[in-house]
């Protein structure tokens, strides 16, 4: 069973993976009864003295308090001379929560501050979990002291453990890239798994590596990678008020700093970071609530990118598509549809939409191979690949999603129950 007591995901690693140690990024977790007693619920991450900071945050109007903190502190420049924290609780969104939610993000990171010796516009604050209730911040600042005391560079998994709503298990993923003069390392980890739609950021995400870099440049290298990652995900199609990603580099790697994109270490080391952040938002759609089966949508052919997003996106969030692939149909009308109802340029006698590898509609029609009994075996697969071409450009893109199951209506009905 998961933390939230919900079976963990057919469709999860078989094991939390074994992260490397990130030279200068310490961890720990307590157990502070914000939502239920004897659940661990907060973590504090510390990130040492010369690292650099990026970040990138839900877009949504009613983003919580602790977002527009950590924008506004973050607006300053991504330089931590001094260090930098990051205090994160679950079972609590303090969102929507006037001006209330403020102060306890004050009073959370202050306390942090604090204990850590650290200036308050260097400690950044998460917090998810249910909307609209105060957040009993006192519970936080109690185990503060506790949380500074205990810091460990191998406590990765159990932060990962500690973000976890109805997450059903913890999120993390690796990389190791050849640096100049020395390997640069980095890991994360993530939970997420109800209220997924992209819109940067949709969940909590939080990245750490050794490189050396200046941080516009750690932004600009973030920034890239969202949307063929994080922003290519969805579970349900809502945005959430509370979710962020922020990213430290903390500059102890033996590599030689990484002064440009666009060089061999550059662009090696973009590459395993949009690496990581791909396997977090896989994982993410695995877990999504309910979920049984993992679904890639892959659009080509399209007048634009931005085209070819919007037809991915409608298929991946139509309820039509995401139930007939829960109950194992393969009823391509609902992917007819989905492509027309999107906004986006299309001519109903060039679309072409397959299973995997079978074809099962082309040129305005059924294809002429069309084999029911072969495309209904194949929806049995827990991974699932569903193709797209509108026959009208080259704009492509390839998002992520689950399918809409009874679980996902159980787990969301009884939510604050």
């Amino acid at each position: 069973m998961g933390k939230s007591g919900l079976p963990v995901s057919p469709l999860a690693p078989a094991a939390f993976p074994a992260l490397p140690v990130i030279e200068g990024v310490t961890f720990s977790s307590a157990a502070a009864g914000i939502k239920y007693q004897g659940r661990t619920d907060v973590t504090l991450i510390r990130i040492a003295a010369g690292s650099t900071l990026a970040g990138a945050f839900t877009r949504s109007s009613t983003r919580a308090a602790n977002i527009l903190d950590n924008q506004a502190k973050l607006a300053e420049g991504g330089d931590a001379p001094e260090g930098a924290a990051i205090i994160i609780n679950s079972g609590n969104a303090n969102a929507f929560t006037g001006a209330r939610g403020q102060a306890s993000v004050d009073a959370v990171t202050g306390a942090v501050a604090e204990a850590l010796g650290l200036p308050r516009r260097r400690v950044f604050s998460s917090s998810t979990g249910v909307i609209g209730e105060p957040l009993p911040h006192e519970r936080i600042l109690a185990v503060v002291d506790d949380l500074a005391g205990r810091l460990d560079a191998a406590g990765a998994a159990d932060a990962a453990r500690a973000i976890m709503t109805t997450d059903t298990f913890p999120k993390g993923a690796a990389a190791r890239v050849a640096g100049e003069g020395g390997e640069i390392r980095i890991a994360g980890i993530a939970k997420g798994s109800g209220m997924i739609a992209p819109d940067m950021a949709t969940m909590l995400v939080y990245l750490f590596t050794d490189a050396a870099i200046p941080a516009p440049l750690l932004q600009q290298a973030l920034a890239s990678g969202l949307d063929t990652t994080f922003n290519a995900i969805t579970v349900d199609s809502d945005t959430s008020t509370s979710d962020a990603l922020i990213l430290a580099a903390t500059g102890q790697s033996p590599a030689a700093p990484i002064t440009d994109l666009d060089g061999a270490a550059g662009q090696a080391f973009v590459a395993a970071l949009h690496g990581v952040m791909r396997d977090l938002a896989h994982q993410v759609v695995r877990d999504g609530e309910g979920a049984s089966k993992f679904v890639e949508i892959a659009v080509t052919g399209a007048a634009s990118t931005e085209d070819a997003q919007r037809v991915a996106m409608s298929i991946a969030n139509s309820p039509l598509v995401k139930t007939a692939i829960a109950g194992e149909d393969a009823n391509w009308g609902r992917i007819v549809a989905a492509v027309g109802k999107s906004g986006a340029a299309a001519d109903r006698d060039r679309l072409r939409i397959a299973f995997g590898d079978l074809v099962v509609a082309e040129n305005g029609w059924r294809a002429p191979g069309y084999d029911e009994a072969a495309a209904s075996a194949y929806m049995k697969n827990p991974e699932l690949r569903i193709a797209v071409d509108l026959g009208l450009g080259t704009g492509a893109r390839t998002v992520w999603t689950c399918d809409l199951t009874h679980g996902y209506i159980d787990i969301n009905a009884d939510y604050r129950s």
